[in-house]
Protein backbone atom coordinates (compact mmCIF):
# COMPACT_ATOMS: atom_id res chain seq x y z
CA UNK A 1 0.00 0.00 0.00
CA UNK A 2 1.38 3.40 -0.97
CA UNK A 3 1.99 6.02 1.71
CA UNK A 4 -0.02 9.22 1.24
CA UNK A 5 2.47 12.03 1.86
CA UNK A 6 -0.35 14.42 2.78
CA UNK A 7 -0.57 12.51 6.07
CA UNK A 8 2.86 13.85 7.11
CA UNK A 9 3.75 17.19 8.66
CA UNK A 10 7.36 18.36 8.20
CA UNK A 11 8.74 16.30 11.08
CA UNK A 12 6.97 13.12 10.02
CA UNK A 13 7.95 13.59 6.37
CA UNK A 14 11.59 14.03 7.38
CA UNK A 15 11.39 10.81 9.39
CA UNK A 16 9.83 8.93 6.48
CA UNK A 17 12.53 10.06 4.06
CA UNK A 18 15.27 9.15 6.54
CA UNK A 19 13.80 5.65 6.82
CA UNK A 20 14.08 5.16 3.07
CA UNK A 21 17.70 6.40 3.02
CA UNK A 22 17.19 10.02 1.99
CA UNK A 23 18.63 13.23 3.46
CA UNK A 24 16.40 15.44 5.66
CA UNK A 25 16.52 18.47 3.30
CA UNK A 26 14.51 16.50 0.76
CA UNK A 27 11.45 17.02 2.99
CA UNK A 28 11.58 20.77 2.40
CA UNK A 29 11.87 20.24 -1.35
CA UNK A 30 8.93 17.87 -1.40
CA UNK A 31 6.75 20.16 0.69
CA UNK A 32 7.39 23.11 -1.59
CA UNK A 33 6.34 21.05 -4.60
CA UNK A 34 3.26 19.59 -2.92
CA UNK A 35 1.88 22.67 -1.17
CA UNK A 36 3.32 25.77 -2.79
CA UNK A 37 3.50 24.21 -6.23
CA UNK A 38 0.35 22.15 -5.87
CA UNK A 39 2.05 19.23 -7.61
CA UNK A 40 0.97 15.60 -7.17
CA UNK A 41 3.11 14.00 -9.88
CA UNK A 42 6.56 13.04 -8.60
CA UNK A 43 7.92 12.96 -12.16
CA UNK A 44 7.25 16.71 -12.48
CA UNK A 45 9.37 17.58 -9.42
CA UNK A 46 12.39 18.42 -11.53
CA UNK A 47 14.87 19.57 -8.87
CA UNK A 48 14.52 16.31 -6.92
CA UNK A 49 16.95 13.51 -7.75
CA UNK A 50 15.57 11.05 -10.30
CA UNK A 51 16.38 8.15 -7.99
CA UNK A 52 14.15 9.60 -5.25
CA UNK A 53 11.36 10.38 -7.71
CA UNK A 54 11.44 6.77 -8.88
CA UNK A 55 11.46 5.52 -5.30
CA UNK A 56 8.48 7.71 -4.35
CA UNK A 57 6.48 6.73 -7.40
CA UNK A 58 6.69 3.13 -6.20
CA UNK A 59 6.06 3.63 -2.49
CA UNK A 60 4.16 6.91 -2.04
CA UNK A 61 1.32 9.01 -3.41
CA UNK A 62 -0.31 12.43 -3.02
CA UNK A 63 -4.02 11.74 -2.83
CA UNK A 64 -6.91 13.98 -1.78
CA UNK A 65 -10.47 12.85 -1.00
CA UNK A 66 -12.60 12.15 -4.06
CA UNK A 67 -15.18 14.84 -4.80
CA UNK A 68 -18.66 13.37 -5.04
CA UNK A 69 -20.50 16.60 -5.78
CA UNK A 70 -19.86 20.32 -6.20
CA UNK A 71 -22.46 23.05 -5.76
CA UNK A 72 -22.15 26.74 -6.60
CA UNK A 73 -24.22 29.38 -4.81
CA UNK A 74 -25.61 32.51 -6.43
CA UNK A 75 -23.25 34.52 -4.18
CA UNK A 76 -20.16 32.65 -5.41
CA UNK A 77 -19.86 30.28 -2.44
CA UNK A 78 -18.76 26.77 -3.42
CA UNK A 79 -19.51 23.58 -1.52
CA UNK A 80 -17.84 20.23 -2.11
CA UNK A 81 -19.07 16.86 -0.89
CA UNK A 82 -15.99 14.71 -0.31
CA UNK A 83 -15.83 10.93 -0.05
CA UNK A 84 -14.60 9.81 3.38
CA UNK A 85 -15.00 6.08 2.64
CA UNK A 86 -17.29 3.33 3.95
CA UNK A 87 -20.43 5.28 3.15
CA UNK A 88 -19.27 8.54 4.73
CA UNK A 89 -18.98 11.95 3.10
CA UNK A 90 -17.98 15.34 4.50
CA UNK A 91 -18.40 18.87 3.24
CA UNK A 92 -16.02 21.79 2.70
CA UNK A 93 -17.07 25.33 1.76
CA UNK A 94 -15.15 28.09 -0.04
CA UNK A 95 -16.35 31.67 0.51
CA UNK A 96 -14.85 34.29 -1.84
CA UNK A 97 -14.66 37.94 -0.80
CA UNK A 98 -12.97 41.00 -2.30
CA UNK A 99 -9.92 40.91 -0.04
CA UNK A 100 -9.73 37.23 0.93
CA UNK A 101 -10.88 33.71 0.23
CA UNK A 102 -12.00 31.66 3.22
CA UNK A 103 -12.20 27.87 3.31
CA UNK A 104 -14.36 26.15 5.92
CA UNK A 105 -12.85 22.72 6.63
CA UNK A 106 -14.29 19.58 8.21
CA UNK A 107 -12.30 17.51 10.71
CA UNK A 108 -14.65 14.60 11.46
CA UNK A 109 -17.22 12.49 9.66
CA UNK A 110 -20.18 13.69 11.70
CA UNK A 111 -19.99 14.99 15.26
CA UNK A 112 -20.56 13.40 18.64
CA UNK A 113 -21.49 16.58 20.51
CA UNK A 114 -25.14 16.78 19.38
CA UNK A 115 -25.61 20.55 19.63
CA UNK A 116 -29.35 20.95 19.27
CA UNK A 117 -29.26 23.63 16.54
CA UNK A 118 -26.66 21.99 14.27
CA UNK A 119 -27.44 19.77 11.29
CA UNK A 120 -24.13 17.89 11.52
CA UNK A 121 -24.73 16.96 15.15
CA UNK A 122 -28.06 15.39 14.29
CA UNK A 123 -26.31 12.81 12.10
CA UNK A 124 -24.17 11.36 14.86
CA UNK A 125 -20.49 10.52 14.60
CA UNK A 126 -18.54 7.96 12.57
CA UNK A 127 -14.81 8.70 12.75
CA UNK A 128 -12.02 11.26 12.80
CA UNK A 129 -10.62 12.40 9.46
CA UNK A 130 -6.97 11.70 8.72
CA UNK A 131 -4.41 14.46 8.23
CA UNK A 132 -4.57 13.83 4.46
CA UNK A 133 -8.35 14.15 4.48
CA UNK A 134 -8.18 17.43 6.39
CA UNK A 135 -5.31 19.10 4.52
CA UNK A 136 -6.58 17.59 1.27
CA UNK A 137 -9.62 19.86 1.47
CA UNK A 138 -7.32 22.90 1.29
CA UNK A 139 -5.18 21.37 -1.46
CA UNK A 140 -8.29 20.57 -3.52
CA UNK A 141 -9.97 23.97 -3.03
CA UNK A 142 -6.87 25.84 -4.18
CA UNK A 143 -6.69 23.72 -7.31
CA UNK A 144 -10.37 23.84 -8.07
CA UNK A 145 -10.66 27.63 -7.76
CA UNK A 146 -7.24 28.27 -9.36
CA UNK A 147 -4.50 30.83 -8.82
CA UNK A 148 -5.34 34.51 -9.18
CA UNK A 149 -3.80 36.96 -11.65
CA UNK A 150 -0.80 37.39 -9.33
CA UNK A 151 -0.16 33.66 -9.21
CA UNK A 152 -1.38 33.28 -5.63
CA UNK A 153 -3.56 30.46 -4.39
CA UNK A 154 -7.13 31.64 -3.67
CA UNK A 155 -7.45 30.44 -0.06
CA UNK A 156 -5.99 33.06 2.28
CA UNK A 157 -7.98 32.14 5.40
CA UNK A 158 -8.93 28.78 6.87
CA UNK A 159 -11.59 28.15 9.50
CA UNK A 160 -11.99 24.78 11.17
CA UNK A 161 -15.74 25.26 11.36
CA UNK A 162 -17.00 22.50 9.08
CA UNK A 163 -18.30 19.12 10.17
CA UNK A 164 -17.02 17.85 13.49
CA UNK A 165 -15.31 19.14 16.64
CA UNK A 166 -11.66 19.82 15.71
CA UNK A 167 -10.36 19.42 19.26
CA UNK A 168 -11.79 15.90 19.52
CA UNK A 169 -9.53 15.02 16.58
CA UNK A 170 -6.66 16.85 18.22
CA UNK A 171 -3.52 15.18 16.87
CA UNK A 172 -4.62 15.11 13.24
CA UNK A 173 -5.98 18.64 13.45
CA UNK A 174 -2.68 19.96 14.83
CA UNK A 175 -0.62 18.16 12.18
CA UNK A 176 -2.84 19.70 9.51
CA UNK A 177 -2.47 23.12 11.13
CA UNK A 178 1.31 22.80 11.05
CA UNK A 179 1.17 22.14 7.30
CA UNK A 180 -0.98 25.22 6.81
CA UNK A 181 1.45 27.39 8.80
CA UNK A 182 4.77 25.94 7.61
CA UNK A 183 6.73 28.27 5.31
CA UNK A 184 7.45 25.28 3.08
CA UNK A 185 3.78 24.27 3.23
CA UNK A 186 0.89 26.66 2.62
CA UNK A 187 2.59 29.45 4.59
CA UNK A 188 -0.59 30.88 6.11
CA UNK A 189 -0.48 33.32 9.02
CA UNK A 190 -1.54 32.09 12.45
CA UNK A 191 -3.92 35.04 12.53
CA UNK A 192 -5.64 33.76 9.38
CA UNK A 193 -6.20 30.21 10.60
CA UNK A 194 -9.03 29.71 13.10
CA UNK A 195 -10.01 26.68 15.13
CA UNK A 196 -13.62 26.69 16.30
CA UNK A 197 -14.51 24.63 19.35
CA UNK A 198 -17.64 23.93 21.36
CA UNK A 199 -15.50 24.09 24.49
CA UNK A 200 -13.23 21.09 25.07
CA UNK A 201 -11.31 22.73 27.89
CA UNK A 202 -8.25 20.42 28.24
CA UNK A 203 -7.75 20.49 24.45
CA UNK A 204 -7.90 24.30 24.38
CA UNK A 205 -4.97 24.28 26.81
CA UNK A 206 -3.10 21.74 24.64
CA UNK A 207 -3.68 23.84 21.53
CA UNK A 208 -2.27 26.89 23.31
CA UNK A 209 0.87 24.95 24.15
CA UNK A 210 1.37 23.05 20.88
CA UNK A 211 0.04 25.16 18.00
CA UNK A 212 -1.74 28.41 18.95
CA UNK A 213 -3.85 29.89 16.17
CA UNK A 214 -6.90 32.16 16.26
CA UNK A 215 -9.59 30.67 18.50
CA UNK A 216 -13.36 30.82 18.10
CA UNK A 217 -15.63 29.42 20.79
CA UNK A 218 -19.22 28.38 20.12
CA UNK A 219 -20.86 30.04 23.12
CA UNK A 220 -24.56 30.39 22.18
CA UNK A 221 -25.87 30.98 25.71
CA UNK A 222 -25.18 33.33 28.65
CA UNK A 223 -25.74 30.78 31.43
CA UNK A 224 -25.09 27.12 32.14
CA UNK A 225 -28.75 26.09 32.25
CA UNK A 226 -29.45 27.21 28.68
CA UNK A 227 -26.05 26.16 27.35
CA UNK A 228 -26.51 22.66 28.80
CA UNK A 229 -29.53 22.38 26.51
CA UNK A 230 -28.02 23.94 23.39
CA UNK A 231 -24.42 22.65 23.71
CA UNK A 232 -24.47 19.45 25.80
CA UNK A 233 -20.67 19.34 26.26
CA UNK A 234 -21.25 22.25 28.66
CA UNK A 235 -22.37 19.66 31.22
CA UNK A 236 -18.77 18.38 31.27
CA UNK A 237 -17.00 21.73 30.86
CA UNK A 238 -19.29 24.50 32.22
CA UNK A 239 -18.94 28.15 31.40
CA UNK A 240 -16.58 29.22 34.17
CA UNK A 241 -14.11 26.48 33.24
CA UNK A 242 -14.46 27.39 29.58
CA UNK A 243 -13.90 31.11 30.11
CA UNK A 244 -10.88 30.43 32.33
CA UNK A 245 -9.35 28.34 29.52
CA UNK A 246 -10.01 31.22 27.09
CA UNK A 247 -8.10 33.59 29.35
CA UNK A 248 -5.19 31.16 29.53
CA UNK A 249 -5.22 30.76 25.75
CA UNK A 250 -4.73 34.49 25.24
CA UNK A 251 -1.27 34.24 26.80
CA UNK A 252 0.03 32.67 23.55
CA UNK A 253 -2.68 33.45 21.01
CA UNK A 254 -1.78 35.28 17.77
CA UNK A 255 -4.75 37.59 18.35
CA UNK A 256 -5.44 39.56 21.52
CA UNK A 257 -9.06 38.45 21.74
CA UNK A 258 -11.25 35.35 21.61
CA UNK A 259 -14.08 35.24 19.09
CA UNK A 260 -17.33 34.06 20.61
CA UNK A 261 -19.84 32.66 18.15
CA UNK A 262 -23.48 33.03 19.09
CA UNK A 263 -26.27 31.55 16.98
CA UNK A 264 -29.44 33.65 17.19
CA UNK A 265 -32.49 31.49 17.99
CA UNK A 266 -35.87 33.16 18.08
CA UNK A 267 -37.32 33.25 21.59
CA UNK A 268 -34.56 31.01 22.97
CA UNK A 269 -31.37 33.02 23.52
CA UNK A 270 -31.96 36.35 21.75
CA UNK A 271 -33.59 38.66 24.28
CA UNK A 272 -32.12 41.92 25.54
CA UNK A 273 -31.98 40.29 28.99
CA UNK A 274 -29.83 37.50 27.53
CA UNK A 275 -27.53 40.14 26.04
CA UNK A 276 -27.07 41.92 29.38
CA UNK A 277 -26.37 38.57 31.05
CA UNK A 278 -23.79 37.84 28.36
CA UNK A 279 -22.00 41.14 29.00
CA UNK A 280 -21.59 40.21 32.67
CA UNK A 281 -20.41 36.71 31.77
CA UNK A 282 -17.52 37.72 29.49
CA UNK A 283 -16.43 41.00 31.07
CA UNK A 284 -13.05 39.57 32.16
CA UNK A 285 -12.25 38.02 28.75
CA UNK A 286 -10.99 40.22 25.86
CA UNK A 287 -13.36 39.18 23.11
CA UNK A 288 -15.47 39.97 20.10
CA UNK A 289 -18.84 38.47 19.21
CA UNK A 290 -19.99 37.03 15.93
CA UNK A 291 -23.78 36.80 15.91
CA UNK A 292 -25.00 34.08 13.56
CA UNK A 293 -28.59 34.14 12.32
CA UNK A 294 -29.84 30.57 12.64
CA UNK A 295 -29.81 28.67 9.35
CA UNK A 296 -32.73 26.21 9.24
CA UNK A 297 -32.35 22.57 8.26
CA UNK A 298 -34.94 19.79 7.92
CA UNK A 299 -36.68 18.85 11.19
CA UNK A 300 -34.96 21.57 13.21
CA UNK A 301 -37.19 22.92 15.97
CA UNK A 302 -35.75 26.42 15.97
CA UNK A 303 -36.44 29.59 14.02
CA UNK A 304 -34.10 32.40 13.03
CA UNK A 305 -34.27 35.47 15.27
CA UNK A 306 -36.04 38.47 13.81
CA UNK A 307 -33.73 41.17 12.41
CA UNK A 308 -34.84 43.70 15.02
CA UNK A 309 -34.09 41.22 17.83
CA UNK A 310 -30.60 40.65 16.44
CA UNK A 311 -30.04 44.41 16.18
CA UNK A 312 -31.20 45.09 19.75
CA UNK A 313 -29.02 42.23 21.04
CA UNK A 314 -26.00 43.57 19.12
CA UNK A 315 -26.57 47.10 20.44
CA UNK A 316 -26.42 45.93 24.07
CA UNK A 317 -23.05 44.28 23.46
CA UNK A 318 -21.64 47.24 21.56
CA UNK A 319 -22.78 49.69 24.23
CA UNK A 320 -20.64 47.62 26.62
CA UNK A 321 -17.65 48.21 24.27
CA UNK A 322 -17.68 44.64 22.93
CA UNK A 323 -16.95 44.52 19.20
CA UNK A 324 -19.91 42.71 17.67
CA UNK A 325 -20.67 41.73 14.10
CA UNK A 326 -23.60 39.92 12.53
CA UNK A 327 -22.45 37.23 10.14
CA UNK A 328 -23.73 37.61 6.63
CA UNK A 329 -25.37 34.38 5.54
CA UNK A 330 -23.46 32.91 2.60
CA UNK A 331 -24.31 29.83 0.57
CA UNK A 332 -27.75 29.42 2.11
CA UNK A 333 -29.24 28.34 -1.23
CA UNK A 334 -26.90 25.31 -1.35
CA UNK A 335 -27.10 24.50 2.40
CA UNK A 336 -23.53 25.71 2.90
CA UNK A 337 -24.27 28.24 5.64
CA UNK A 338 -23.15 27.91 9.26
CA UNK A 339 -24.80 24.94 10.98
CA UNK A 340 -26.16 23.46 7.75
CA UNK A 341 -23.29 21.17 6.71
CA UNK A 342 -24.61 17.65 6.65
CA UNK A 343 -22.61 15.34 4.39
CA UNK A 344 -23.40 11.65 4.85
CA UNK A 345 -22.44 9.72 7.96
CA UNK A 346 -22.82 6.14 9.14
CA UNK A 347 -23.53 6.85 12.79
CA UNK A 348 -21.36 5.11 15.41
CA UNK A 349 -22.01 7.66 18.14
CA UNK A 350 -23.26 5.31 20.85
CA UNK A 351 -20.00 3.37 21.02
CA UNK A 352 -17.61 6.29 20.43
CA UNK A 353 -19.00 9.32 22.29
CA UNK A 354 -17.82 8.31 25.75
CA UNK A 355 -14.35 7.44 24.44
CA UNK A 356 -13.80 10.62 22.43
CA UNK A 357 -15.04 13.02 25.10
CA UNK A 358 -13.68 11.10 28.06
CA UNK A 359 -10.18 10.84 26.60
CA UNK A 360 -9.41 14.51 27.17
Amino acid sequence: MQQNLLDFDAQALTGYLTEIGEKPFRARQLMRWIYKGGESDFAAMTDIAASLRDKLSQSACITVPKVLREELSDDGTRKWLLDAGTGNAVEAVYIPEETRGTLCISTQAGCSLNCSFCSTGKQGFNRNLTVAEIIGQLWWANHQVGRNSEGLWPVSNVVMMGMGEPLLNFDNTVRALRLMLDDHGFGLSRRRVTVSTSGIVPAIDRLRDECPVALAVSLHAPNDKLRDELVPINQKYPLQQLLASCQRYLDRAPRDFITFEYVMLDGVNDSVQHAHELVKLVREVPCKFNLIPFNPFPNSRYRRSRPDSINHFRDVLMQADIVTTTRKTRGDDIAAACGQLAGQVQDKTRRTLQRTVGAM
